[in-house]
């Protein structure tokens, strides 16, 4: 028997499975924290809700890029092979971040990370992206790297400037791009000074900004740009940074606007601080969940023909909503009902995502 998100996505069924937190750690102490982290709250959620994106852009110092990429492969190898992973039924996301497709070691990265420790990464994220032939560039180089029969590993990318702002949809469109992320502070310092410091920053009570990175037009212009390019092509709009780490009502009401207001289904986290908020953000309702339950278990039922609850009907249209709101909750480790927990056995979302890339 199908299951219900072959059912009711089809080809778009990888789109939204990812977590809805990607955490970013540069520093090797603290990437070795984040994936402890990473493993603890596995065993809390039953369900990895944060990726962890080993960063080599913003970790590696400079002339020390080859080291650090191969002390970043080496940890995501001894991550998926650790006896927790091997022995656990939930798959640990890692990731990695390399340097631009212009820098003098992107090629190096993607020799030394894909071609050691490839098949222990969900994804490889690529900054600066500009256009399709730095997508392209990026393929080539990750093919090349991969071992005879590896799975086509997805590309993540991040936009960080107008022109790539403008070239939103035509990035989205490639088919091994699964996620697209907003490079906030790169974005506002490519204007040269037109927009001010206050959109790299969010207003608060104590502090309020005017023109904050949810209210500076030109900003919100991009973010809107970025969320609707990535739902067009059936990809993941990933929201950026909030540097107000310290200040989780702030993570989390920044997260809520992000998800609630502009369509990200994703959103980074650059300190460990940040994660639950980010996760409590993203979270729908419990009575939405219990609704949503209600409504996908009685259309299994009926074989996916109309049916009626609560005095309303619904069809696909609605059970594909009420389904992606289910997968969401279970991103967000919140416990599911009875009725549709067999949909969500360990590995289920993991797998399927791969193989659907």
């Amino acid at each position: 028997m199908k299951h219900p998100r072959e059912i009711l996505l089809g080809s778009q069924a990888a789109a939204g499975a990812l977590p809805v937190c990607d955490h970013y750690s540069g520093v090797e102490v603290r990437m070795r924290k984040s994936l402890q982290l990473q493993a603890e709250m596995m065993q809390e959620f039953g369900a990895c809700v944060f990726d962890v994106t080993l960063d080599c852009e913003d970790g590696a110092p400079v002339g020390g890029e080859h080291e650090h990429a191969l002390m970043v492969a080496e940890l995501a190898r001894q991550t998926m092979h650790s006896e927790a992973a091997v022995a656990g039924s939930i798959a640990p996301r890692v990731a990695v971040r390399v340097h631009p497709v212009d820098h003098p070691a992107f090629v190096a990265d993607i020799a030394t990370i894909v071609g050691r420790a490839g098949s222990a990464l969900c994804h490889l994220m690529i900054p600066k992206v500009e256009s399709l032939a730095d997508v392209q560039r990026a393929v080539n180089e990750v093919d090349q790297a991969s071992s005879a029969g590896a799975r086509a590993l997805p590309l993540h990318v991040l936009i960080e400037s107008p022109a790539a702002v403008h070239r939103a949809f035509e990035i989205a469109s490639h088919p091994r791009v699964q996620s697209m992320s907003f490079g906030l502070m790169d974005f506002v310092s490519a204007h040269g000074g037109a927009i001010p410091a206050s959109a790299m920053s969010m207003g608060t009570a104590k502090n309020p900004q005017p023109l904050d990175q949810f209210t500076h037009p030109l900003v919100l212009r991009a973010k809107l740009e970025i969320s609707s390019a990535c739902h067009a092509w059936g990809k993941v709009p990933a929201h950026g940074v909030v540097t107000e780490f310290s200040d989780a009502a702030v993570v989390q009401g920044a997260a809520r606007r992000a998800a609630r207001e502009l369509g990200f289904t994703r959103m980074w986290s650059i300190h460990p601080n940040q994660i639950r908020p980010i996760l409590a953000a993203f979270s729908p309702e419990l009575r939405e969940v219990e609704l949503a339950a209600k409504i996908i278990a009685a259309a299994a039922r009926a074989d996916w023909a109309p049916i009626s609850v609560e005095a309303q009907l619904h069809d696909r249209a609605s059970y594909r909503y009420y389904w992606q709101l289910l997968e969401r909750a279970h991103r967000t480790g919140l416990c599911l009902p009875a009725e549709v927990q067999g949909y969500f056995a360990p590995r289920s979302m993991e797998t399927t995502t791969q193989e659907s890339v």
